[in-house]
């Protein structure tokens, strides 16, 4: 029977803290590529906007860390000639660092090919790092610590074989040469600093991720695991005639006396940083048709599909960041570090994939293997990494700290985690009982013989949600599945928000570690004929609910409406922004919001409108599809301008919310502003439909508008991005429904 083993710490690691003093250091570090490609440059340090917040670092010390990757990039310093330098930035920086007794690690280049007079294949390219680097260390002579060139094995590939970054190249020698010259540059770099830091120490990152195969595509296999020690092969001065890459090297075009110079007088790092994610150790299988089609490629032999090992369910895959540590020990016993760790994904699976790879290097030094330090990476986030930073889709990856926010990046569950793990080497939280995605069965792109899904021993601490038969509610059921986080789905019989013995009964069944409440009354024209109903299941039962949630010390969520507001304020709505209901329904939730936050000031209030989503036919924009589908013309008004929230948005960004600990009113909403008429026609022309046929009926008087902004944070998706992801993920066929009438 096929198993998954992982045959290390991602079987063995339970998310389960323990409390005991810390034995590993917590270093971090900023995500600060600065990759050309093409004509253009992408600096995420200027993207991200950390170049204009110095503030940032007195947050990062705040945790406790004292040691973090910083950029002291060429790029920045010297864009333009090697002799006109702009210091500003940096010695503002530094300055604050020290203040603030944190060491950083210069990075002098991170995923970049340098300034626009070199690149990687630019033969004078290590003499003009090494000069820069002498220029770093003069300059800033108490810095200790240096990483002249960030994962060069992994730039080299995308920049000279794989052809994604400058200078987009695409074979082997052209590979090899810019591989060469990176490292050589680092060996010229560390000698020069050295001239004026004698005791300066080169940390050397770099993705050791291995490759496992099907027994067709072994050799390949085993080219890329020789493949993936060479850049620190040759700082060791390993790459001799001996070696297995010497002959490649001098057929690539690297000078011998180059090699040789390595060979003579090696620069092997102090400290070998691995840098280690979730989709690093790779497997490769020429049955392409059984995984996604971008994943597919091949060697000009065999086509294949190289896809996530994690992803792969057998007993023989040696995945984990442990075992990398191991094998790179074994090479080299030089001392060791995990100088990346991130997981682009939902809090939670942040959460465990931190938690996770901590317990599993802790143990590492009982080992006797001289393991320094773990690094939590892209502490304010990282963008467009899904592309590789090729497109600019503005992808946000959230980290430690959440940069969409208005007046400072706002601190995550990851930050708490963190500050825990410096200081105790331990951290609990509820969602840390279940498992990673990486251990659940949805991780297989192909069928297999099931494998066990580790929880916590006792059991899940669960999530409570009411509403079962509303739309948010089983979206809610869903995601939460998906996301694995335990919980209960409740209809009205078995808890009646508006009833008090109801609510004590389901508090006390279910023991939840929060509340997410979803039911209340929803048909807003109805509202108008039956007030006192509207207000007892929105007002009263919100109320009651949040009362017996701070009486136990429950987390609630609850959830409001843009029509808490009239509409004739002239611009969009934020959270501080007076309530002016004009209808019976909007009157219900703006009681509510006041009453719930009354009795519960800790609860999570979260304002939204105008739902859509892929997995129920009850909203405008399938009554829309529908229509077109049926051959109609649909009516559509331009009176009111909305902002149209896409249900798996909202869901997810809830949670999120929700786990980080917020509280307060929030607005969720997708951003971007429309009238209903503009919807539609948005919507008939990403449905292959004529937009004409949508007809606009013109306001009868002033337009109303109900957007709403925040200031608190734009943390949902844009509109359009909603809709793309609305038409891809869709489950109800709108061809096969019967028609609504006309709005």
């Amino acid at each position: 029977m096929l198993d998954i083993a992982l045959s290390g710490e991602l079987e063995q690691a339970s998310p389960v803290t323990r409390r005991r003093k810390p034995d590993l250091e917590i270093w971090g570090g900023v995500e600060c590529t600065v990759a050309r490609i093409a004509d253009a440059y992408r600096d995420l340090a200027v993207e991200s906007g950390h170049w204009d917040r110095p503030e940032d670092l007195d947050a990062i010390a705040a945790l406790g860390i004292r040691t973090l990757r910083y950029p002291l990039l060429w790029e920045h310093v010297a864009p333009q000639r090697p002799d006109q330098t702009d210091w500003r930035w940096q010695d503002e920086r530094l300055t604050r660092l020290r203040r603030l007794r944190i060491e950083p690690i210069a990075g002098l280049l991170h995923h970049g090919s340098g300034p626009r007079y070199t690149d990687l294949l630019d033969p004078q390219f290590p003499e003009l790092l090494a000069a820069y680097a002498e220029q770093v260390a003069r300059r800033y002579p108490d810095v200790m610590m240096y990483t002249p060139v960030n994962e060069p094995l992994t730039t080299a590939r995308f920049s000279a074989l794989y052809g994604l970054w400058y200078p987009h190249h695409k074979d082997a020698g052209s590979f090899l040469r810019a591989l060469f010259n990176e490292c050589y540059g680092t060996v010229l770099a560390m000698r020069r600093i050295r001239r004026v830091t004698p005791l300066a120490k080169l940390v050397q990152t770099e993705d050791l991720g291995k490759t496992f195969s099907t027994a067709l595509l072994r050799r390949q296999a085993e080219y890329e695991n020789e493949r993936r020690w060479l850049s620190l092969d040759l700082l060791c001065g390993r790459v001799d005639r001996a070696h297995g890459w010497f002959s490649e090297f001098l057929r690539a075009g690297v000078p011998e006396t180059r090699l040789r110079n390595i060979i003579d007088d090696p620069c092997p790092p102090d400290i070998i940083g691995i840098n280690y994610y979730l989709s690093t150790d790779r497997f490769l299988d020429q049955h392409c048709h059984q995984y996604p089609q971008c994943s597919w490629g091949g060697n000009g032999i065999y086509s294949y599909a190289d896809i996530e090992a994690v992803r792969i369910a057998s007993s023989d895959l040696t995945v984990g960041v442990a075992h990398r540590l191991r094998e790179a020990w074994e090479r080299y016993r030089l001392p060791l570090a995990v100088t990346e760790v991130h997981n682009g994904c939902t809090r939670e699976e942040q959460l465990r994939w931190l938690v996770e790879v901590y317990e599993s290097v802790s143990a590492l030094p009982r080992e006797g293997i001289d393991l320094r330090a773990m690094t939590v990476w892209a502490l304010i986030g990282s963008l467009d990494w899904h592309a590789m930073l090729t497109r600019r889709d503005g992808h946000y990856e959230c980290g430690l700290f959440d940069i969409r926010c208005l007046d400072q990046p706002r601190p995550t569950l990851l930050a708490k985690a963190t500050a825990s793990l410096v200081k105790t080497g331990s951290f609990d939280h509820p969602t840390l009982d279940g498992p990673g995605w990486w251990h659940r069965d949805m991780r297989y792109y192909r069928a297999h013989n099931g494998a066990a899904q580790r929880t916590r021993p006792g059991g899940q601490r669960r999530l409570l949600i009411t509403g079962a038969t509303g739309t948010l509610g089983r979206a809610f059921a869903r995601l939460c599945d998906l996301r694995g986080l335990a919980h209960d789905l409740t209809s009205r019989a078995e808890l009646e928000i508006a009833e008090q013995a109801s609510v004590q009964a389901a508090l006390a069944r279910y023991r939840p570690w929060a509340v997410i409440n979803t039911a209340g009354y929803v048909r807003v024209p109805d509202a108008e004929r039956e007030p006192e109903r509207c207000f007892r299941e929105n007002a009263e039962g919100a109320a009651t609910l949040a009362a017996e949630c701070a009486r136990l010390g429950i987390p609630l969520v609850t959830y409001s409406s843009d029509l808490v507001f009239d509409g004739r304020l002239g611009r969009p709505y934020v959270e501080d922004d007076k309530t002016c209901p004009t209808c019976v329904y909007g009157a219900s939730k703006a009681e509510a919001e006041g009453r719930v936050l009354l009795a519960h000031p800790a609860s999570l209030v979260l304002r939204t409108s105008a739902f859509f989503g892929p997995w129920d036919p009850h909203n405008f924009v399938f009554h829309t599809l529908r229509a077109l589908a049926a051959g109609d013309t649909w009516r559509a008004s331009t009176d009111c301008t909305v902002s149209p929230t896409y249900v798996p948005d909202l869901v997810n960004s809830t949670l999120d919310l929700l786990v980080d600990g917020e509280t307060g009113i929030w607005h969720l909403a997708n951003r971007g502003a429309v009238s209903w008429g503009e919807l539609a026609r948005k919507v008939a022309e990403r449905g292959g439909f004529d937009p004409s046929r949508v007809a606009l009926d013109e306001p009868a008087g002033a337009p109303a508008c109900t957007v709403l902004a925040s200031s608190r944070g734009s943390v949902m998706p844009t509109l359009d991005s909603a809709l793309d992801r609305f038409f891809s993920e869709t489950e109800v066929n709108w061809a096969a429904e019967p028609a609504p009438p006309s709005r």
